[in-house]
């Protein structure tokens, strides 16, 4: 297993940058609360195409400003989605989010400094991978386990697209590595 972030030196995150990155994570959230709401069919609502963002908003923040600073924008977006999911979205939507998302971050932003110094594609990968997963686990068993709704396939469609959106998002991730890659020491 590569070596965790202790040979990287990170720039130091900036009050707009922890801004930007806050917002940007209350925005997804939001937008994904609403968004589960509407099913597009049998086996898929609309949030599972808005989430994945917050996996690239997670892994760009942790690649040029590190771990420390990555939790500190996920518990900073946890806080503004307690507040937002709980005015715009149901309150069991609410709870089951801000516990999957809160999880699902801290999950990515670990595996993606494990895996930090492979190939450039595998850690924002296997940490959006494993944290969709885990993301979607918890949201949907807590938020309508019980209710009549076809819950099980929306998990699935939700976590298959979720995934694919992953891939799709190693573009936007690769074209602003440049940008964002920290200096070695």
């Amino acid at each position: 297993m590569s070596q965790p972030s202790a040979s990287v030196r990170f720039a130091p995150l900036t009050s707009t940058s922890l801004m930007l990155a806050v917002l940007a994570m209350g925005a997804v959230v939001l937008a994904s609360n609403v968004l589960v709401q509407y099913p597009l069919n049998d086996w898929l609502t609309w949030g599972a195409f808005s989430y994945p963002v917050a996996f690239l908003v997670s892994n760009l923040i942790n690649r040029r400003f590190g771990p420390q600073a990555a939790r500190r924008v996920a518990w900073a977006g946890f806080a503004l989605a307690v507040v937002l999911s709980i005015w715009i979205a149901s309150p069991r939507i609410a709870a089951a989010s801000c516990l999957a998302f809160i999880t699902a971050q801290l999950l990515d932003i670990t595996v993606f400094d494990r895996l930090r110094a492979g190939n450039w594609w595998r850690a924002p990968m296997v940490a959006t991978t494993c944290s969709a997963t885990v993301d979607t686990a918890i949201f949907w068993s807590i938020a309508f386990t019980g209710s009549a709704l076809p819950w099980i396939s929306w998990a699935f469609g939700d976590l298959a697209v979720k995934l694919a959106i992953g891939v799709c998002l190693l573009v936007p991730f690769r074209a602003l590595l440049w940008k964002m890659a920290p200096a070695r020491i």
